[in-house]
C-alpha cells in the first residue's frame, strides 16, 4: 500500500493512493461495515495511531484498502467523490505521511563511500548516527524556508525507513521484519552551521529541514531495500543518482546497531544517508525558487520549493 496522509476539511486523514484516487480509509471501513452488518471497529485516525495498532490493525486496514480499491477499479470516481470514500489524486492535499515522527528522527552520516570520500572524511567502521526534530518534517509540496541563518542550505536525498514493531537488541536476520514501511526523505543540512557548531545537529534541525513523502510504502511492496535507485534533482538537473546497494551498512545492520540497548518504537524514522553529488561537494547551494526532488525507486517523487523567509524578498 502507498498509505497518506492528507487533508480534509480542517483536519487530516489517512489514505491509500490507487489508480489516480486517494482512497479515504476512514470512510471506507464506515461504508463497508454498513454493508456487511459488521460491528464498527475502532479505526486509526492517524498514520502513527495505524503504525502502533499492530498486525491486527495492519490486517483490518489491508481489508479496507483491498474493497475500497475494488470501488475504484469498477466506479466513477465523481460517484465516489460524492460518498466520501475516494478523491481525485490531484485534486487532494497530502500532509507529511507521518506528520509528527512518534520520537526522533534517527539518521545515518557517511553511509555511502563515495560521499565520504567528496566531504573529505574516512570511510566509517561503524555507523554514525544523529538526529533531527520532528519539528523539521514538512509534507511533499510545502515550502523548505532558506533561514537566513545559513549561507550554504544543501540537499541529502535519502531512502527512510519506518519501524513498525518495536524492540531492542534487534538481531539483523529479524530486523526487516520490524520494518513497517519506507518513505522518500530529504536530509537538508546548513553545512555552515555544520562547521561552526563542530557538529551536525544544528545545521540538520532548522524548520522545515525534513521534506518526507509522498507516500509511505509498506514494506511488502519493498522486498529488498538494497536495490533501490535513488536519485535528487535541482530545477530538473540531476545531483544526485546512485543505487541503495551502494550503501555501507545495510537497512538490516542499521537497525541491528542502534537498536543495540536502545529501544526502538513503531513510527521511529531511519534516514540511511545520502549518495555522492551534494552541494558541499560543488559548490551548487540551493537558492530561493529551487524545486527539488527526491525520487527513490517505487515511493514516489518527493517534490519541495525552497523559499526566502517570511518578508524577505528572494
Amino acid at each position: 500500500m502507498h498509505l497518506v496522509t492528507f487533508q480534509k476539511g480542517r483536519g487530516q486523514r489517512i489514505g491509500a493512493a490507487w489508480h489516480g484516487a486517494i482512497l479515504d480509509l476512514r470512510g471506507i471501513e464506515t461504508e463497508l461495515a454498513l454493508q456487511q452488518g459488521e460491528r464498527r471497529v475502532r479505526f486509526p485516525s492517524t498514520m502513527l495511531e495505524l503504525i502502533q495498532g499492530g498486525p491486527e490493525c495492519w490486517a483490518t486496514v489491508r481489508r479496507v484498502f483491498d474493497y475500497g480499491r475494488s470501488l475504484v477499479d469498477a466506479q466513477d470516481l465523481q460517484v465516489l467523490t460524492r460518498r466520501g470514500v475516494a478523491y481525485p489524486e490531484k485534486k487532494g492535499r497530502l500532509l507529511a505521511p507521518i506528520p509528527r515522527p512518534a520520537r526522533n528522527i534517527f539518521c545515518m552520516g557517511r553511509n555511502y563511500a563515495e560521499h565520504a570520500a567528496e566531504r573529505g572524511a574516512q570511510v566509517p567502521d561503524r555507523p554514525v548516527f544523529f538526529t533531527k526534530p520532528p519539528t523539521t518534517v514538512i509534507a511533499p509540496g510545502a515550502d523548505i524556508v532558506h533561514h537566513l541563518a545559513t549561507a550554504e542550505m544543501d540537499y541529502e536525498a535519502e531512502l527512510a525507513v519506518v519501524i513498525g514493531r518495536g524492540g531492542r537488541d534487534i538481531p539483523r536476520a529479524q530486523a526487516l521484519s520490524h520494518v513497517f514501511g519506507y518513505m522518500n526523505l530529504n536530509d537538508v543540512t546548513a553545512r555552515d552551521l555544520q562547521r561552526a557548531h563542530q557538529q551536525w545537529f544544528k545545521g540538520k534541525s532548522l524548520d522545515t529541514f525534513c521534506p518526507i513523502g509522498p507516500a509511505l510504502v509498506t514494506a511488502d511492496e519493498i522486498p529488498d531495500p538494497q536495490r533501490l535507485s535513488i536519485q535528487l534533482r535541482v530545477n530538473g538537473k540531476v545531483r544526485q543518482s546512485a543505487n541503495t546497494s551502494q550503501m555501507i551498512f545495510d537497512v538490516a545492520t542499521l537497525i541491528e546497531v542502534l537498536s543495540l540497548g536502545m529501544t526502538l518504537e513503531p513510527g521511529d524514522i531511519l534516514a540511511t544517508g545520502t549518495p555522492s553529488g551534494v552541494g558541499a561537494a560543488t559548490g551548487e547551494f540551493l537558492k530561493p525558487g529551487d524545486l527539488v526532488e527526491v525520487e527513490v525507486e517505487g515511493l514516489g517523487c518527493l517534490v519541495n520549493q525552497v523559499v526566502a523567509p517570511m518578508g524577505v524578498e528572494s
